[in-house]
């Protein structure tokens, strides 16, 4: 099953400093036929002004994963971690038992960034934060594990689910191909570009929810950058 979901189709909220569209249910958006898929509970395609930002609030028992296309963001938390994260790079928060945290545009520019969030399975954990930089080369043309926490991904960020966040980006013309499995799920939005999956075409943040399938075959029809959430 592959469904294609229209960015125009998305969930939207124009807060003047924040334009945020929700690919599942959040906030003041609520759609019974899209509250999660699998473990991925939110998929939020934000920009945020500059020099504005999200005021320190708390969190629980999620893992949060910022993945940044444009700009940097700026993160504060009440555990004394500070980082800022720049266009193509991930960072992940690993709520917890609970943290408080900011994330701030402390740019001169818009910076625009999905924000995932995987329900864990294991709650009650002591709360971590983390942000590494991954060399752009490395994700050409294949699909790189970016944030996971199933074993024998010690090399990405670690996250505590039964889940993968994974990032390409291809040329056009080129294709790469993901194994999923009928018993998992993946959902996907490439943040520029055209694309095919399985010969399915999606436009630029469109949403791609997937299910019942072994493997799916990507195909950039223009350069194409793309994140992908393979869950339980």
């Amino acid at each position: 099953m592959i469904e294609v979901r229209p960015f125009a189709s998305l969930g939207h909220a124009d807060h003047g400093w924040l334009d945020a569209s929700h690919h599942f249910s959040f906030g003041g958006y609520r759609d019974p036929k899209r509250v999660h898929w699998g473990a991925l509970r939110v998929w939020n395609d934000d920009t945020i002004a500059p020099h504005t930002g999200f005021a320190p609030h708390p969190h629980n028992d999620m893992e949060i994963i910022t993945y940044v296309r444009t700009g940097a963001i700026s993160h504060r938390d009440s555990l004394g971690n500070a980082g800022r994260t720049e266009a193509g790079d991930v960072q992940v928060m690993s709520a917890g038992t609970g943290i408080v945290h900011s994330e701030k545009n402390e740019e001169d520019v818009p910076t625009t960034l999905f924000q995932i969030w995987i329900i864990p399975d294991r709650q009650g954990e002591k709360p971590g934060w983390g942000t590494r930089p991954f060399p752009k080369g490395e994700r050409a043309g294949q699909f790189v594990t970016l944030a996971s926490g199933i074993a024998g991904d010690e090399e990405a960020l670690p996250i505590r689910a039964d889940a993968r966040v994974l990032g390409a980006t291809l040329k056009a013309g080129e294709s790469a191909i993901h194994a999923i499995g009928r018993d998992r799920k993946a959902y996907l939005v490439a943040t520029q570009g055209r694309i095919e999956v399985n010969g399915v075409a999606a436009e630029p943040r469109d949403g791609v929810a997937i299910a019942d399938l072994d493997e799916v075959t990507i195909t950039a029809l223009d350069d194409a950058e793309i994140v992908l959430v393979d869950v339980a």
